[in-house]
């Protein structure tokens, strides 16, 4: 005999930054809701970034600017600039303070039309909605992308996930593919010990040294406040200076080549015919939006987005998406912008609910 789905106003899938911010406008308006969290713990991937991946990371604003609604981040004692140890920390703390109703470990497995509303179909049981927030993030979506030779390469291929720390490259021959903030500040770890060359496709833009923790923050404010259609100098689109990446400048680290033409048996090959030998290539080329639970609804374009006004779906009011880029709001995916779109997300949700 089936068991009977579950009746919520809303449901949140994902309990990362994004999900925790809906959790906490959704409970704040009286709304009956529930977060579903495929992760085992709470702190979303910035939990797996401590315990697993990149040991050395660190937000690029301090604390005081990387809150999310309702509790500021405290300082950690002795660090400049959040680790992720300690941010997986704070918002395992944000969602006791704030009485989240978080469910884990819960995948999703789809979601789809049932009755005129929104089903839920996850792993411990089923939920009927009137309205779903998706936040599953992008972490569980690293893109490498299909280049020449990719099959043929014998050395090691990494994607920025598979990182934990430079000394594992120690005297070795080392591609750094992208111009992300991620790959100059990788690049500038394992530069330290190892041949690196770094290739992106198109020139790396740096940011001035000043623009910084304050000067960055207030950048990202400004884009977050103004919708995100700043995009000229003052853009967040560049390589931030941190003092990792000043010291890789200052030694010559971060002169970037174009993206070779295709990977041989040994290593990277240019289509003007010069050549490097390798023993890895590290693919810091980003993260595509995880969102196969949404199939079913048969939302996706061509080039594979769901149309949205804002961070609501055109086809289907009854879904928002939250947290992917700036796809879905200015910044949404940083714990400064999470906030930000979480809000105007929930204000339509609580508006129909109250007239629904």
């Amino acid at each position: 005999m089936d068991t009977p789905a579950h009746i919520v106003d809303v449901v949140v899938i994902g309990g990362g930054p994004a999900g925790l911010a809906a959790g906490y406008f959704l409970r704040r308006a009286g709304a009956d809701c529930v977060i579903l969290d495929g992760q085992g713990d709470p702190g979303g991937f910035w939990n797996e970034y401590w315990n697993e991946y990149w040991n050395s990371l660190r937000l690029l604003s301090s604390a005081e600017h990387s809150s999310l609604p309702g509790w500021p981040m405290p300082k950690e004692p002795g660090q400049s600039h959040p680790s992720a140890r300690h941010v997986a920390d704070y918002l395992t703390e944000y969602e006791r303070r704030h009485d989240l109703p978080v469910r884990r470990p819960v995948t999703v497995s789809e979601v789809r039309r049932a009755d005129g509303v929104l089903e839920v179909v996850g792993s411990t049981g089923t939920w009927r909605a009137r309205h779903v927030v998706s936040a599953t993030g992008t972490w569980r979506r690293p893109h490498t992308p299909d280049h020449p030779g990719r099959e043929l390469f014998e050395g090691r291929q990494l994607h920025t996930v598979d990182y934990r720390t430079p000394e594992e490259f120690a005297g070795q021959r080392v591609v750094v593919v992208g111009g992300s903030n991620s790959a100059a500040q990788l690049l500038a770890e394992i530069s330290e010990v190892a041949h690196t060359t770094w290739v992106t496709r198109r020139p790396p833009r740096f940011m001035t040294d000043d623009v910084y923790d304050r000067a960055l923050c207030d950048t990202a404010v400004g884009r977050v406040q103004g919708g995100g259609t700043d995009r000229n100098s003052g853009s967040l689109d560049g390589i931030v200076m941190v003092p990792s990446v000043r010291r890789a400048r200052d030694r010559g680290a971060l002169e970037a080549r174009p993206m070779f033409e295709r990977l041989t048996r040994t290593g990277v090959a240019w289509s003007d015919g010069g050549e490097w030998a390798a023993d890895a290539v590290l693919w810091c080329t980003g993260f595509r939006p995880t969102l196969d639970h949404l199939a079913p609804l048969e939302l996706f374009d061509p080039d594979g987005r769901i149309p949205l006004d804002g961070n609501r779906c055109l086809e289907e009011p009854s879904l928002h998406l939250l947290g992917y880029g700036d796809w879905t709001g200015a910044a949404s995916d940083t714990l400064l912008g999470a906030g930000h779109t979480a809000e105007a997300a929930v204000d339509r949700i609580v508006e129909d609910l109250k007239t629904g």
